[in-house]
């Protein structure tokens, strides 16, 4: 008995699958559709890439030009245009070799060179960790797609050659690129409606991280066609006599899903192979947009549609692009049958997507140029989130969110059709139309009826956006929006917000230091503050003042070298008086809650800004020693703002108690933010109370209240 195939078997036989390629077979595929001269150019640009990777080597032992060829054969397939295919001969040779982008373009063009440019990566010694690597290279490479969308077309066939030729690579970076292949290139393509593409990566990179359940799947959906054959031409014979009467001609296919999005289908709806295998699946194709749905009434006339799966991304298509008409029929035998209907036009979008306009350009159809003017629209949203991404990480995690959307469709009251995310709220939608309308919208309605920002939103509403000049976006939000447009327009003005709050923070903190110098930052010599910003290597006055708000810098020392030690310190420093209302750059710690009357004082944390804590409290104890890092604060006698309070009530176990004690609380003005029951013994019970006060005083009145129920035993207060 002959053992079974491993990993590296498996991927021997893709990579010996891969054909032997020289410049004359790349010629002969271009020569079909391009002009001599620009097949001539393509030629030229082997041999200079042969030359300039000249002495390299693959990890396979075979000459590195191999790979470069190979790639731009991948684009010769899609059709793409001269300049296209020389940048993928030549989309190596900046970041591998000693050639200049500038010598490409004198060279080539101009064109040429910025296709290879964008395709590039940036060095990896510039960076801390891969993850920033990568996050960094994807921004420069959609940077540049925002120019040319060819480079990502580029960028996608030289993944694809990569993932067909793994084998010589360590276990552990095949895992890698795999994972990075699924997470982030195979989304790509299918957002650029790349579905070939898709397909390919997609049932490669699984086939790396799990071998053994591709190889199950495999041999699963290779048994099912044999048995499922008889099922497919009875089907498919009853379609086309139907056909035949109405008088439509059609090519039918069975259609089958790849196996990566099968195995993702039985792991998300936990289902069984037979269970995802019992629907038959075919695509109509036919002439134009009347005979589909026309050849749609067919369908539904021959078996019943099942109720509620019916899809018209015709009227409606996708985000990007796709066109179809699905809908799903009960069968013979009670078997559901999944059915597309679509033009052959659409068919080609559907398979290329953007790279159609290229493959099918003598004749530009209004479908390539849609699925370029939403790439456009994408790429511009991408533009956008980057802006507002605080680092290239932020942008990574942004980007994951917007490449994997399940569509919904709704209205703007105008009735413009707008796609959102599956699970997207009225914030994401206010978003979406625009970021001014994001950052100031106070309310929303679906269908007429106000409802909470937070409410998800469904195909076929109607949603409509109630906007305030003096609204901003609250932090709760980013615990429900889910597009990356929406979380990243809302950590940007946050982020902004925090700043100035730190910097008018640092401003008093400064002047507060130089207080005990008898001077304050106007009257320090403008060639001396200029002196002290270039020493520090900071741009303004106001990152100095952001620096301090943020605990980065001690306000002392920046006071000490603005009055370069010249004025002793001989007046008594004040305290910095605490409102309650500086912002996120003022924190009360939550070890020991602070309230106003209690001895305070402030800790600068690092990129936190201060963090208040009351003088008793004993998680500090570690930090006592950081007397640089203290700062001597006080209550402002005009405080006017609740804070939170734990304390713990020791009560009898009685029906009602918790009841009781809510009542008690909501009397003496008070709220209960939080409550734990802990169960002490079988008679008493400790409830821990976190509950909403303004003073001492205040929290004093509460426990007076509480203390006259005849089930409270005790009560403490939390103090770390």
């Amino acid at each position: 008995m002959s053992a079974k195939p491993t990993v590296a078997d498996e991927l021997v036989q893709i990579q010996q699958s891969e054909p032997k390629l020289a410049i004359d077979d790349l010629c002969f595929a271009t020569s079909n559709y391009l002009e001599s001269k620009q097949v001539d150019d393509i030629r030229r640009a082997y041999f200079y890439a042969e030359q300039a990777h000249e002495g390299q080597m693959r990890r396979s032992g075979e000459p590195y030009i191999t790979h470069p060829l190979a790639v731009a054969h991948v684009l010769a397939l899609m059709h793409m245009d001269h300049e296209c295919i020389m940048a993928g001969l030549l989309h190596d040779v900046i970041e591998d070799t000693a050639i200049s982008r500038e010598q490409l373009a004198s060279e080539f063009s101009e064109e040429v060179a910025l296709l290879v440019e964008g395709v590039s990566k940036l060095a990896q010694a510039a960076f801390e960790t891969r993850q920033h690597a990568q996050a960094e290279n994807l921004r420069k490479m959609l940077l540049a797609m925002s120019q040319d969308i060819r480079v990502i077309i580029v960028k996608l066939a030289d993944r694809l050659h990569n993932m067909r030729t793994l084998l010589h690579l360590r276990p552990d970076k095949r895992r890698r690129i795999a994972h990075e292949t699924l997470d982030i290139y195979a989304p790509i393509a299918q957002r650029l409606g790349m579905n070939l593409m898709r397909c390919e990566l997609e049932d490669l990179g699984f086939h790396v991280l799990y071998p053994i359940r591709y190889r199950v799947l495999a041999d699963a959906v290779r048994k099912s066609r044999g048995n499922r054959k008889e099922v497919v031409q009875q089907i498919t014979a009853s379609i086309l006599n139907r056909m035949e009467q109405e008088g439509i001609s059609a090519d039918i296919q069975g259609r089958e899903k790849n196996l990566y999005s099968l195995y993702k289908k039985m792991v998300s709806k936990q289902l069984s192979f037979s269970e995802v295998m019992d629907m038959y699946a075919f695509r109509i194709i036919v002439d134009d947009v009347d005979q589909c749905y026309r050849m749609l009434g067919v369908a539904h006339n021959l078996y019943k549609p099942v109720q509620g799966k019916f899809k018209d991304y015709i009227a409606i298509p996708k985000a990007n692009g796709y066109q179809s008409l699905h809908t799903v029929l009960f069968g013979p035998y009670g078997l559901p049958i999944e059915v597309q209907v679509r033009s052959r036009n659409m068919d080609q979008m559907a398979e290329a997507g953007v790279a159609a306009h290229w493959l099918y350009k003598t004749g530009e159809s209004e479908g390539s140029n849609q699925a370029h003017r939403r790439a456009r629209q994408w790429l511009q949203g991408i533009l956008e989130m980057q802006k507002d991404s605080g680092d290239s990480i932020e942008f990574l995690e942004n980007l994951r969110i917007d490449l994997f959307p399940e569509e919904i469709y709704v209205f703007t009251p105008k009735g413009q059709i707008m796609s959102l995310p599956r699970g997207a709220t009225t914030v994401d939608f206010a978003y979406a139309v625009h970021s001014d309308i994001g950052n100031s919208c106070v309310a929303s309605k679906v269908g007429r009826h106000l409802v909470p920002l937070s409410t998800q939103l469904e195909t076929g509403q109607s949603v409509e956006v109630i906007t305030s000049p003096s609204s901003h976006p609250n932090p709760s939000w980013l615990n429900f929006v889910i597009t990356a447009k929406a979380r990243s327009s809302i950590r940007h003005y946050l982020k902004q917000l925090r700043n100035e709050e730190a910097v008018m923070l640092g401003h008093r903190l400064l002047n507060k230091h130089l207080h005990a110098f008898s001077t304050q930052i106007k009257d320090i010599p403008h060639q001396r503050v200029h002196d002290l910003l270039e020493e520090l290597e900071l741009e303004s006055m106001e990152h100095l003042l952001d620096d301090i708000g943020l605990g980065n810098r001690s306000a002392l020392l920046i006071a000490q070298k603005m009055i370069q030690d010249e004025v002793s310190a001989n007046i008594e420093q004040q305290p910095l008086m605490i409102a309650g209302t500086e912002g996120m750059v003022v924190n009360f710690a939550r070890c020991c809650h602070p309230i106003p009357g209690d001895a305070i004082n402030g800790f600068v944390s690092a990129g936190r800004g201060i963090v208040i804590h009351q003088v008793s409290c004993k998680t500090t104890l570690n930090l006592r020693g950081q007397q640089d890092k203290w700062l001597d604060v006080a209550w402002s006698p005009d405080v006017n703002r609740e804070f939170p309070v734990d304390i713990i009530v020791h009560v009898l176990n009685q029906r009602g108690v918790l009841a009781t004690i809510a009542v008690a609380v909501s009397e003496t003005d008070s709220n209960i933010d939080n409550v734990m029951v802990d169960e002490r013994e079988s008679e008493y019970s400790d409830l821990r109370l976190t509950i909403s006060v303004l003073n001492r005083q205040h929290l004093a009145r509460v426990i007076r209240r509480l203390r006259h129920i005849d089930m409270v035993v005790r009560i403490t207060r939390v103090n770390q």
